[in-house]
């Protein structure tokens, strides 16, 4: 899958440099459904005090900015496989405390809770077979990594047919909740309901 990644990390490099800092340059039609996305994601994070959080799929280090405002006391670490990604957040927070951005498709570290939001949906050329697995596998580096819960997004295989595309990968929200259920945790939700052509599935460790 090495080989795949870097495909994949070339596409959004691309996106950055024609879109720049930007939710376009990460793939996403805009601010406020990426701000609303992260929404939903942060929702793992039951704690108004301290808490670490690793960021899977980081890009230009977006999130870190919303949790600027709403998580003043995040011990953050974000990581990208795309290099230019990680020059581009890293140069944004140079200076900030608790803050790293680092290279790397698993996390370095188990934190108290990891997202990822969109390393799932551009799959380029790979079969649906093969994608799904990778997936589960890094779900697998996400649990292992996360002491409290972990949160991811995909898209939705209850997307309308006309607006699917093929190098896109859409997700059955019911498998991956079982899976989550099944091998993860007891305390597992489905957000299905919040306008976008996603969902997000929330895993917490009692």
């Amino acid at each position: 899958m090495t080989n795949d990644l870097g495909a994949i990390a070339h596409y959004y490099a691309g996106k950055l440099a024609v879109h720049g800092e930007r939710a376009q340059g990460v793939d996403w039609n805009g601010e406020t459904s990426q701000t609303l996305r992260f929404g939903q994601l942060l929702k793992v994070v039951d704690t108004e005090g301290a808490f670490s959080l690793n960021d899977l799929g980081c890009g230009y280090g977006a999130l870190r900015d919303q949790l600027s405002g709403s998580c003043p006391r995040c011990d953050y670490a974000g990581y990208d496989i795309a290099p230019e990604m990680v020059v581009a957040a890293r140069n944004r927070f140079a200076g900030m405390p608790a803050t790293r951005f680092e290279v790397a498709a698993v996390p370095d570290r188990i934190a108290d809770f990891t997202v990822a939001s969109g390393i799932f949906n551009v799959r380029l050329d790979q079969t649906d077979e093969a994608w799904t697995r990778y997936v589960e596998t890094t779900l697998e580096h996400m649990d292992r990594t996360s002491a409290r819960g972990f949160a991811f997004n995909c898209l939705t295989s209850y997307s309308d047919a006309d607006k699917m595309r093929g190098y896109l990968y859409y997700a059955d929200p019911c498998a991956l909740f079982d899976l989550c259920k099944r091998r993860f945790s007891r305390h597992v939700a489905l957000l299905h309901d919040y306008g976008l052509y996603e969902f997000t599935i929330i895993v917490r460790q009692p």
